[in-house]
């Protein structure tokens, strides 16, 4: 099926399939608005991190990275140029004074000639520049910023990325394979009690979460960022309603050939909780990487263990913001995201079709 009769599928039978109704224009409707809902403010991103500082912070709404033209002056530096549009013709000039109604200029070609017109009748003389030193100048600490260091933070950040969710899919899968393959009292309500756990606000229990890291000693470690997350409900309930699909006839054969449990749970019900085990590491991945509040809150004594996210709070000061590097640390921090969500996708719709089936 080619791509653009996909994107033109109508429903009905076959009859009025090729005659689009109320039900098409809705749906397709739902599913643009949707879709730019999503994608514009990261295209917003993405194309405002390669303006320039000066754009960014006049808050430029130009798609495109249209920078000023500057021109090294003698005896007054760099200086940037305005067209000056007088009697149809226009002249490239710079400010020799503070802009006003009646603003003085000098043209370019006689610097010492000091010329009185009209602020409206200046224009920036731009050029289409992409500001690759918006991304340059954090990753190699050009210009000043040498206390953004970004491989200390990237690491960190792929560090607790990976074994969170490492940790957080071998927990989850061994809590829902009890609670799905094991008959015992009470299974029903510790089920409903995980998926309670839910209603429950993130911040109402950040004071019990940091006097546990504090008592076990890993308050300002990594790990403490780790392991308070590593159980969660939703990963939970997620492979537990995988894994009642399974057969129970699969497991009953493998203890009679004398598999120990353990063994049942490597060999069979893990590698068949493949599709479920990748929509909830992606799942994982997203949440640990996106996390802010609470690397803040453990991490916050050592800069040298931040992670990327809060790496970006150091562009951000009491009176003065860089938001071009924030807006180009941004993007870098989208790809790795973006490319784990391409390499597992496949596994979503899979896995997230098939759960509760039985």
């Amino acid at each position: 099926m080619s791509v653009a009769r996909f994107l033109t599928r109508t429903a009905g039978n076959r009859e009025t399939a090729q005659r689009f109704g109320l039900q098409d224009v809705l749906a397709y409707g739902y599913l643009v608005l949707g879709v730019l809902m999503i994608l514009v403010p990261v295209l917003w991103t993405l194309f405002s991190s390669v303006k320039s500082e000066t754009a960014v912070d006049s808050f430029d709404t130009r798609l495109l990275p249209l920078a000023q033209v500057t021109a090294e002056i003698e005896g007054e530096g760099k200086k940037p140029l305005w067209v000056l549009a007088e009697d149809g013709e226009e002249r490239l000039v710079f400010k020799a004074g503070p802009t006003r109604k009646i603003t003085e200029v000098s043209p370019l070609d006689d610097p010492d000639t000091v010329l009185e017109v009209p602020r409206e009748q200046l224009s920036p003389h731009e050029e289409l520049r992409i500001a690759t030193e918006n991304y340059l100048d954090p990753i190699l600490k050009r210009n000043g910023q040498t206390t953004f260091d970004f491989f200390t933070y990237l690491w960190n950040s792929v560090f607790v990325t990976v074994a969170a969710t490492l940790i957080t899919l071998l927990i989850n899968a061994m809590a829902a394979f009890a609670l799905s393959k094991y008959r015992f009292r009470g299974r029903l309500t510790f089920t409903i009690l995980i998926v309670a756990t839910l209603l429950i606000p993130p911040s109402i229990i950040l004071v019990s979460l940091f006097f546990v890291v504090w008592s076990f000693g890993i308050f300002g470690s990594l790990w403490g960022v780790i392991i308070p997350a590593a159980a969660t409900p939703t990963g939970v309930f997620l492979l537990r309603q995988y894994m009642l699909t399974i057969p129970d006839e699969l497991l009953e054969a493998a203890r009679m050939d004398a598999a120990s449990e353990w063994l049942i749970f490597w060999r069979i019900v893990m590698p068949l909780s493949l599709p479920a085990l990748s929509v909830l590491a992606i799942l994982s991945v997203i949440w640990r990487w996106n996390d802010f509040l609470w690397p803040l809150i453990v991490l916050i004594s050592d800069p040298t263990k931040h992670t990327l996210q809060l790496g970006l709070t150091q562009f951000a000061g009491e009176f003065n913001s860089d938001f071009h590097y924030i807006l180009a640390m941004t993007v870098v921090t989208l790809i790795p995201i973006t490319l784990v969500f391409v390499w597992l996708q496949r596994f979503i719709t899979t896995g997230i079709a098939t759960t509760g089936l039985k």
